[in-house]
């Protein structure tokens, strides 16, 4: 079967790749038959929404940030943009467990670090002597070299370890799963060393963040950055499949090698061979390995040597009248040092009230990270009892849940280890060697969705480029032919 165009993998960013592969080539006026496969019989990879009467239950991401444009910018495109809802603001606490006690994480904090210094002299948090180290930050010279560095080595030098541990490290591991005294920084928060050499302070570069913020966004005041759509984010999956009219969507088709195929590529996969000039994997890093082993075998390599760490969620519905306290905020993150299984829970019916009936209380617990691996062979009903525990340590909560539900997520999460980046530029210049070839995903510069989206666009993008150019030399030489 041919294609001019072929896309690998059905979630958000292949989803993007399609949408802008037909937008550009559109207006460019290229003449491109798009194919998309998906080895699941659905699309939307880990965005998957499920309706349950009145509650709207969240099996992966449950909101995206504003702060990156790329997901508003979409739902615009597809006219979903003034659907968008925020997070309630009206009660955005969130809590850190303590030695299995709730203790409210201070309020100020920009970019995980404080603007506010007030309000972390006051917390309970840390210690006298962690609030004094955390101070040193303002004195502490910057450090000047160019080598990268993990998080936790990073933080802990700036603010020490105990704000690291207590504080920093379960914000951080409810964005990677990751273990930060092996992340990269230069490959999660490069922007953290920007502002130890500018301001030379995290305190001082935070400060200044939330004077800009204070300074232009006063239309933005009162406004959350954590965005979703009122039936969960299953419907930017469905409005991206509605707005793929004349591409040809293939659920239930899995690819197996990408081998070269003349000036083009031949995609084997479950339902036959595919020829296409153009080639996208938005598939895992691990799964693109496979896919291109007999391609090229050091550009496989790279990609299998980014870790994954396998994540899962469970939601759970209760009556309100059944809850031991009220759920007065967002819900809580929980340190490595705890111990627990969970590493954190959101309180889904304070946080987007929309999601549950008055009366219904629905909460979302999340288990596994990296070093805290999901135990092998974890069926729902092990997960469920993992959360069930979990919030009667935490919040004394014995009854019956009315609902729950679990979603399991086996190598979910890319870890952007030290050495991340380097392995980054390897990756493109390997890929750079085959023409019409692109990665697109989670796997390589951010885990959000509009790192996804803007990642399946700069893949679409690329394409084509190529095929642009390609014309472009074709027209060149049909031109050189006429004159000889």
């Amino acid at each position: 079967m041919a294609v001019k165009a072929l896309v690998v993998g059905g979630g958000i960013a292949g989803l993007s790749a399609a949408f802008h592969l037909k937008r550009l080539a559109q207006a460019a006026g290229l003449p491109l038959q798009i194919g998309l496969l998906e080895q699941e019989n659905r699309l939307g990879g880990k965005i998957l929404t499920e309706q349950v009467g009145e509650l709207v239950v969240e099996g992966g991401p449950d909101a995206f940030v504003s702060t990156k444009p790329a997901a508003v910018e979409m739902c615009r495109q597809l006219g979903l943009e003034g659907s968008l809802v925020g997070a309630n603001l009206d009660r955005r606490r969130v809590y850190v467990l303590r030695e299995g006690r709730l203790v409210e994480l201070p309020e100020g904090l920009a970019m995980m670090v404080p603007a506010r210094l007030g309000p972390v002299l006051a917390s309970p948090l840390l210690t006298l002597g962690g609030k004094a180290r955390m101070g040193l930050d303002l004195l502490l010279p910057a450090r000047r070299g160019a080598e990268d560095e993990s998080l936790g080595s990073f933080l802990s030098r700036r603010l020490g370890r105990q704000a690291y541990e207590r504080m920093i490290e379960p914000l951080m591991s409810g964005i990677y799963a990751g273990d930060g005294d092996q992340l990269s920084l230069q490959a999660t928060f490069p922007f953290l060393r920007e502002w130890e050499r500018r301001y030379g302070s995290l305190t001082r570069g935070a400060m200044a963040l939330a004077l800009a913020r204070g300074r232009n966004g006063r239309a933005e005041r009162g406004r959350s950055i954590f965005l979703t759509l009122p039936g969960g984010l299953g419907e930017l999956v469905q409005a991206l499949q509605a707005a793929l009219g004349g591409v040809q969507l293939l659920p239930g088709v899995a690819a197996r090698r990408v081998l070269r195929h003349g000036r083009a590529y031949r995609v084997l996969t479950s339902r036959g061979d595919f020829q296409a000039e153009l080639v996208i994997l938005a598939t895992p890093a691990f799964a693109s390995a496979e896919l291109v082993r007999p391609l090229r075998a050091e550009l496989s390599a790279l990609l299998e040597g980014i870790e994954y760490a396998s994540t899962a969620t469970v939601s759970l519905a209760y009556r309100e009248q059944d809850l031991p306290r009220p759920l007065d905020g967002h819900g809580y993150i929980i340190p490595r040092g705890e111990g627990r299984q969970a590493l954190a829970c959101t309180w889904t019916s304070t946080k987007f009230p929309h999601r549950a009936p008055a009366g219904v209380a629905l909460l979302r617990v999340f288990i596994g990270r990296a070093g805290q691996p999901l135990r092998e062979g974890s069926e729902p009903a092990d997960l469920i009892a993992i959360a069930r525990e979990e919030l009667r340590m935490t919040l004394g909560l014995e009854a019956e849940p009315q609902l729950s539900r679990a979603y399991r997520w086996p190598r979910s999460m890319p870890q952007y280890n030290l050495g991340h980046p380097a392995r980054l530029q390897a990756i493109q210049a390997e890929a750079e060697q085959l023409p019409g070839f692109d990665l697109a995903g989670a796997g390589y510069v951010g885990v959000g969705i509009p790192d996804c989206l803007s990642s399946g666009q700069a893949a679409a993008e690329g394409a084509i480029q190529h095929m642009l150019q390609a014309s472009d030399r074709a027209a060149d030489a049909a031109q050189f032919a006429q004159a000889i």
